[in-house]
Protein backbone atom coordinates (compact mmCIF):
# COMPACT_ATOMS: atom_id res chain seq x y z
CA UNK A 1 0.00 0.00 0.00
CA UNK A 2 1.14 3.65 -1.01
CA UNK A 3 0.03 6.33 0.74
CA UNK A 4 0.36 9.84 0.77
CA UNK A 5 -1.22 12.59 2.81
CA UNK A 6 -1.77 16.66 2.30
CA UNK A 7 1.65 16.08 0.17
CA UNK A 8 2.55 19.75 -0.90
CA UNK A 9 5.08 20.96 -3.30
CA UNK A 10 7.22 24.21 -4.48
CA UNK A 11 9.49 25.13 -7.50
CA UNK A 12 11.19 28.52 -6.81
CA UNK A 13 8.44 30.68 -6.06
CA UNK A 14 5.78 28.89 -7.36
CA UNK A 15 3.22 26.54 -5.55
CA UNK A 16 2.76 23.30 -7.72
CA UNK A 17 -0.03 21.84 -5.34
CA UNK A 18 -1.28 21.70 -1.89
CA UNK A 19 -3.10 19.25 0.38
CA UNK A 20 -2.40 16.48 -2.19
CA UNK A 21 -3.97 13.07 -0.46
CA UNK A 22 -4.27 9.68 -2.54
CA UNK A 23 -4.22 6.15 -1.61
CA UNK A 24 -2.69 3.24 -3.96
CA UNK A 25 -3.69 -0.33 -3.12
CA UNK A 26 -1.91 -3.66 -4.39
CA UNK A 27 -2.91 -4.59 -7.90
CA UNK A 28 -4.13 -1.04 -8.98
CA UNK A 29 -2.23 2.12 -11.09
CA UNK A 30 -3.03 5.52 -10.39
CA UNK A 31 -2.63 7.27 -13.33
CA UNK A 32 -0.87 11.41 -13.04
CA UNK A 33 -2.72 13.88 -15.45
CA UNK A 34 -1.80 17.75 -15.36
CA UNK A 35 -0.44 20.57 -17.51
CA UNK A 36 3.04 21.29 -17.71
CA UNK A 37 4.51 22.39 -15.06
CA UNK A 38 1.36 21.51 -12.53
CA UNK A 39 4.45 19.45 -10.66
CA UNK A 40 3.84 15.61 -12.00
CA UNK A 41 7.67 14.86 -12.26
CA UNK A 42 8.02 16.16 -8.85
CA UNK A 43 5.62 14.16 -7.46
CA UNK A 44 6.73 10.92 -8.68
CA UNK A 45 10.16 11.74 -7.45
CA UNK A 46 8.82 12.32 -4.08
CA UNK A 47 7.02 8.75 -4.19
CA UNK A 48 10.22 6.82 -5.45
CA UNK A 49 11.83 8.46 -2.31
CA UNK A 50 14.23 10.65 -4.51
CA UNK A 51 13.03 14.11 -3.28
CA UNK A 52 10.97 15.42 0.00
CA UNK A 53 7.83 16.75 -0.05
CA UNK A 54 7.82 20.66 1.09
CA UNK A 55 4.67 19.67 3.59
CA UNK A 56 2.89 16.41 3.97
CA UNK A 57 4.14 12.97 4.95
CA UNK A 58 4.25 9.52 2.20
CA UNK A 59 3.67 5.98 3.79
CA UNK A 60 4.56 2.74 2.36
CA UNK A 61 3.07 -0.36 3.66
CA UNK A 62 1.78 1.77 6.77
CA UNK A 63 4.85 3.41 7.71
CA UNK A 64 6.25 6.93 6.88
CA UNK A 65 8.70 7.09 4.78
CA UNK A 66 11.24 9.97 4.21
CA UNK A 67 13.17 10.89 0.75
CA UNK A 68 15.82 8.12 -0.06
CA UNK A 69 14.48 5.83 2.95
CA UNK A 70 15.94 2.71 2.32
CA UNK A 71 12.53 0.30 2.33
CA UNK A 72 11.17 2.80 -0.04
CA UNK A 73 14.05 2.65 -2.54
CA UNK A 74 14.10 -1.08 -1.92
CA UNK A 75 10.39 -1.26 -3.15
CA UNK A 76 10.81 1.03 -6.16
CA UNK A 77 11.53 0.86 -9.66
CA UNK A 78 11.54 4.61 -11.12
CA UNK A 79 12.16 5.14 -14.85
CA UNK A 80 12.13 9.21 -15.65
CA UNK A 81 11.21 10.49 -18.71
CA UNK A 82 14.62 10.18 -20.09
CA UNK A 83 16.47 6.58 -20.78
CA UNK A 84 19.39 6.50 -18.13
CA UNK A 85 21.63 5.31 -20.87
CA UNK A 86 25.40 5.06 -21.37
CA UNK A 87 25.57 5.97 -25.63
CA UNK A 88 28.94 3.90 -25.49
CA UNK A 89 27.59 0.90 -23.91
CA UNK A 90 25.23 -1.35 -25.75
CA UNK A 91 22.06 -2.30 -24.98
CA UNK A 92 23.42 -5.39 -23.01
CA UNK A 93 25.45 -3.43 -20.62
CA UNK A 94 23.52 -0.55 -20.09
CA UNK A 95 20.84 -3.52 -18.85
CA UNK A 96 23.02 -5.29 -17.21
CA UNK A 97 24.71 -2.01 -15.37
CA UNK A 98 21.05 -0.54 -14.64
CA UNK A 99 20.06 -3.64 -12.52
CA UNK A 100 23.51 -3.35 -11.02
CA UNK A 101 23.02 -0.03 -9.48
CA UNK A 102 19.73 -0.80 -8.30
CA UNK A 103 20.80 -3.94 -6.27
CA UNK A 104 19.19 -6.17 -8.47
CA UNK A 105 21.74 -8.13 -10.42
CA UNK A 106 20.96 -10.63 -13.32
CA UNK A 107 22.82 -13.45 -14.85
CA UNK A 108 23.98 -13.09 -18.72
CA UNK A 109 21.05 -15.59 -19.81
CA UNK A 110 18.46 -13.26 -17.66
CA UNK A 111 19.41 -10.34 -19.48
CA UNK A 112 19.40 -12.19 -23.22
CA UNK A 113 16.38 -13.22 -22.74
CA UNK A 114 14.51 -9.90 -21.32
CA UNK A 115 16.01 -8.33 -24.22
CA UNK A 116 14.92 -10.83 -26.61
CA UNK A 117 11.22 -10.20 -25.15
CA UNK A 118 11.54 -6.66 -26.01
CA UNK A 119 12.19 -7.09 -29.39
CA UNK A 120 16.08 -6.33 -28.82
CA UNK A 121 17.96 -9.32 -29.53
CA UNK A 122 19.84 -8.09 -32.85
CA UNK A 123 20.44 -5.05 -31.69
CA UNK A 124 21.57 -6.05 -28.25
CA UNK A 125 25.85 -5.61 -28.51
CA UNK A 126 25.03 -2.50 -30.70
CA UNK A 127 26.08 1.26 -28.46
CA UNK A 128 23.14 2.75 -27.30
CA UNK A 129 23.99 5.97 -29.32
CA UNK A 130 23.07 4.22 -32.70
CA UNK A 131 19.58 3.08 -31.43
CA UNK A 132 16.35 4.60 -32.15
CA UNK A 133 14.74 6.53 -29.27
CA UNK A 134 11.92 3.87 -29.33
CA UNK A 135 15.08 0.92 -28.89
CA UNK A 136 16.20 2.64 -25.98
CA UNK A 137 12.95 2.74 -24.39
CA UNK A 138 12.68 -1.03 -24.75
CA UNK A 139 15.91 -1.30 -22.49
CA UNK A 140 14.33 0.33 -19.86
CA UNK A 141 11.31 -2.01 -20.72
CA UNK A 142 13.99 -4.97 -20.09
CA UNK A 143 14.87 -3.58 -16.72
CA UNK A 144 11.66 -3.56 -15.16
CA UNK A 145 10.51 -7.05 -16.00
CA UNK A 146 14.12 -8.02 -14.24
CA UNK A 147 13.84 -5.15 -11.52
CA UNK A 148 11.52 -7.32 -9.66
CA UNK A 149 10.29 -4.78 -7.48
CA UNK A 150 6.94 -4.00 -6.13
CA UNK A 151 6.52 -0.33 -7.06
CA UNK A 152 6.72 0.94 -10.56
CA UNK A 153 7.15 4.78 -10.92
CA UNK A 154 6.83 5.66 -14.30
CA UNK A 155 7.11 9.62 -15.87
CA UNK A 156 5.79 9.06 -19.63
CA UNK A 157 6.41 5.46 -20.15
CA UNK A 158 5.09 5.22 -23.26
CA UNK A 159 6.76 8.39 -25.23
CA UNK A 160 8.85 7.41 -28.30
CA UNK A 161 7.42 4.00 -28.05
CA UNK A 162 5.44 2.53 -31.46
CA UNK A 163 2.24 0.68 -30.77
CA UNK A 164 3.94 -2.97 -30.56
CA UNK A 165 5.77 -1.13 -27.52
CA UNK A 166 2.53 0.30 -25.98
CA UNK A 167 0.92 -2.85 -25.99
CA UNK A 168 4.16 -4.64 -25.04
CA UNK A 169 4.32 -2.19 -21.79
CA UNK A 170 0.57 -2.80 -21.53
CA UNK A 171 0.72 -6.66 -21.31
CA UNK A 172 4.20 -6.11 -18.62
CA UNK A 173 1.96 -4.19 -16.47
CA UNK A 174 -1.17 -5.80 -16.86
CA UNK A 175 0.86 -9.02 -15.09
CA UNK A 176 2.79 -6.77 -12.64
CA UNK A 177 -0.48 -5.63 -11.40
CA UNK A 178 -2.05 -8.96 -11.53
CA UNK A 179 0.71 -10.03 -9.25
CA UNK A 180 -0.20 -7.67 -6.88
CA UNK A 181 2.14 -5.20 -8.05
CA UNK A 182 1.25 -1.43 -7.80
CA UNK A 183 2.06 1.87 -9.79
CA UNK A 184 2.00 5.49 -10.37
CA UNK A 185 2.04 6.48 -14.12
CA UNK A 186 2.48 10.20 -15.58
CA UNK A 187 0.33 9.84 -18.95
CA UNK A 188 -2.32 11.22 -21.14
CA UNK A 189 -1.82 8.29 -23.59
CA UNK A 190 -4.02 5.44 -23.02
CA UNK A 191 -2.50 2.47 -21.19
CA UNK A 192 -4.55 -0.23 -22.59
CA UNK A 193 -5.02 -1.63 -18.66
CA UNK A 194 -8.59 -2.40 -17.56
CA UNK A 195 -10.70 0.58 -16.02
CA UNK A 196 -11.21 -1.49 -12.59
CA UNK A 197 -7.49 -1.35 -12.63
CA UNK A 198 -6.83 2.34 -13.00
CA UNK A 199 -7.41 5.29 -10.74
CA UNK A 200 -7.00 8.91 -11.87
CA UNK A 201 -5.23 12.26 -9.89
CA UNK A 202 -5.26 15.17 -11.84
CA UNK A 203 -2.95 18.21 -10.85
CA UNK A 204 -4.07 21.61 -11.92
Amino acid sequence: MLEAQKLAARRGFSRLFVGLSFRVAPGEALVVTGANGSGKTTLLRMLAGLTAPEAGEIQWQGKRVGSFDPELRAAVAFSGHLPALKDGLTAEENLTSLLALEGSPASRDAITLALDEVALSRQRTLPARVLSQGQRRRIGLARLSLAARPLWVLDEPLAALDAAGCALLARMMGRHLANGGLAVIATHAPLGLPESRLASLVLN
